[in-house]
């Protein structure tokens, strides 16, 4: 799935080709908007709330917010009017025409039309976004601590304690750490400053469409652990090891080297 800084990037691009333009022609092709015609409407922003893109569109019927989520396979591109599609036409789930350009979506998980003024009623349940604006770290904080029992890994990619760390930021974040994926979140030494390494990751990434959170953008280089499973750890040599993690049928997959990340003692453990 991808990771709050896609996201914001996608928001970005959107926000730049669409804003303040006039829609000569949408389509929306979901059952529920199948119907639906802003053609005439202004697109007045996109914005990136974790991995949740929100376009509002200001239309003579009202003001309305295209919601969308990228889900696993999800994107957007901006397109000349004429170009053709980087992938098959039955991808597309909304097209957004203002004239010399048009917005695609492909393969978005979620579609949804809303009041601009209801936009908390599909954003409202996500913490605070760590690329947002109004990032608020002791807020963060204090949602992961709500469960101190909780293993670290699965509290941050819990898009209700803070939003936007998708599975290879928190598997880098918990390396660069030291922390193994399953402490604890209330036997974390310095989660504060866990989670601004996160954000700082991300901040790092958002200006870049190849993530790397090793500084090395070369193939197989980008990450310490994240799908390197079986390699050696580029920093002590140990075999990088994987895992899964979290509640049965939303299972998330974990890297980490054992030897840099030492596991947690417990139940079976020594």
């Amino acid at each position: 799935m991808p990771e709050g800084d896609t996201v914001f990037r996608a928001a970005r691009l959107l926000d730049r080709s669409l804003s303040g333009r006039v829609l000569v022609r949408t389509d929306f092709r979901v059952p529920q908007h199948a119907t639906t015609d802003l053609s005439g409407g202004s697109v007045r922003a996109t914005v990136s709330r974790g991995k949740h893109l929100l376009t509002r569109i200001e239309h003579p019927t009202g003001r309305w917010t295209l919601h969308t989520h990228l889900k696993m396979e999800g994107a957007w591109r901006v397109l000349d009017s004429g170009a053709r599609w980087p992938r098959p036409a039955h991808q597309a789930r909304v097209v957004l025409d203002v004239g010399p350009r048009h917005a695609v979506g492909f393969s978005l998980g979620i579609v949804e039309l809303l009041p601009t003024a209801d936009e908390d009623s599909v954003v409202g349940h996500l913490g605070p976004d760590l690329l947002g604006p109004d990032w608020d770290e002791d807020e963060a904080l204090r949602r992961l601590h709500e469960d101190d029992a909780r293993e670290v890994g699965d509290a941050l990619r819990d898009q209700t304690r803070l939003a936007g760390l998708g599975n290879m930021y928190v598997a880098e974040l918990c390396f660069v750490s030291g922390v193994h994926p399953r402490v604890p979140v209330g036997e974390v030494r310095d989660l504060p400053r866990m989670v601004r390494r996160g954000r700082q990751m991300l901040d790092l990434n958002k200006e870049r469409a190849v993530q790397s959170t090793t500084g090395d953008l070369r193939e197989r280089r980008r990450t310490w652990v994240y799908r390197q499973d079986h390699a050696p750890c580029r920093r002590c040599g140990t075999r990088v090891e994987v895992d899964v993690q979290g509640p049965a049928g939303r299972e998330r997959a974990i890297y980490f080297c054992p030897s840099c990340q030492p596991e947690p003692a417990g139940p079976g453990r020594p």
